[in-house]
């Protein structure tokens, strides 16, 4: 039998779905959009977008920039702050299994405001190991971790974004080609790894898997020099990478933990 309160609670539930796909289509259009692309985006009356975006900008989640268009608020700030310290501290044990097993620098970064956000590392010990700053920004593009955020939207979300950004050459060998890009990042959605080879910095190579399953853009790294992450190394390693990706996500999502974790039997590459 339904109570008189069920239907109610239903709709407030409903609006709760609809106001956090709102923040999430702001957060992946890069902070801001009219009223009626996100009427657009969602297949939702104009009217039910305003009353929503209204009771956002009464709470600070979101607010309205000069040219009149919806942005993200103050407030998400310290939300993001303690999330981004929440999931560093749940990556930590993964990130530090990662150096164990592969003897590079590892890492969890975060797709914001169009860029691969580093959220924390655990630096190899190791001679001419690459250190990341928690903060650091890097492109997407032109990143083994900025591609394996990337794979995780769809290909038009892909070209928006890279619309906004540019595919500026960093280096010599960075892939600027848009469909070549979105070729990269169906063979990522495939393989469930990804990497670059000197397309962001000169001498050092990345190698990323998306962590599934989640509604957030999350993704794990490792970084080191070409000369000890060679072709063979690369193709050793992208599996590794992958699969504590997964049990991270297992862990994320309330299942195994990482000592559930088999031995992967990679093994350090001498210095």
């Amino acid at each position: 039998m339904t109570t008189p309160a069920e239907p109610n609670r239903r709709s407030g539930v409903q609006s709760i779905d609809r106001a956090v796909r709102l923040l999430e289509l702001l957060a992946e259009a890069g902070g801001s959009m009219r009223l009626n692309d996100l009427a657009e985006a969602t297949g939702l009356p104009q009217p039910t977008i305003h009353r929503l975006l209204r009771a956002l900008v009464a709470n600070g989640h979101v607010c309205q920039d000069a040219s009149r268009q919806y942005a993200l608020g103050p407030r998400l700030i310290r939300l993001g702050q303690l999330a981004g310290d929440g999931l560093a501290a749940r990556a930590q044990p993964f990130l530090v299994e990662l150096v164990e097993l592969t003897g590079e620098t590892a890492a969890v970064a975060v797709l914001e405001r169009d860029q691969a956000t580093f959220v924390a590392q655990v630096p190899s010990d190791r001679p001419l190991a690459v250190y990341i700053e928690a903060g650091e920004q890097a492109p997407a593009h032109c990143t083994g971790v900025g591609r394996a955020l990337l794979s995780q939207g769809s290909d038009t979300r892909v070209r928006e974004l890279l619309a906004r950004t540019g595919t500026p050459a960093l280096t010599p060998d960075t892939v600027t080609d848009i469909r070549a890009l979105l070729t990269q990042l169906a063979a990522v959605r495939q393989a469930g790894w990804t990497q670059d080879s000197g397309e962001y910095q000169l001498g050092v190579r990345c190698i990323a898997a998306p962590v599934p399953g989640l509604t957030a853009r999350v993704a794990l790294s490792i970084s080191g020099p070409q000369s000890r992450l060679d072709d063979e190394a690369a193709n050793r390693v992208g599996p590794v990478v992958r699969q504590i990706a997964a049990e991270f996500s297992r862990m994320l999502l309330g299942g195994a933990t990482l000592s559930a974790v088999a031995p992967l039997g990679v093994s350090n590459s001498e210095d």
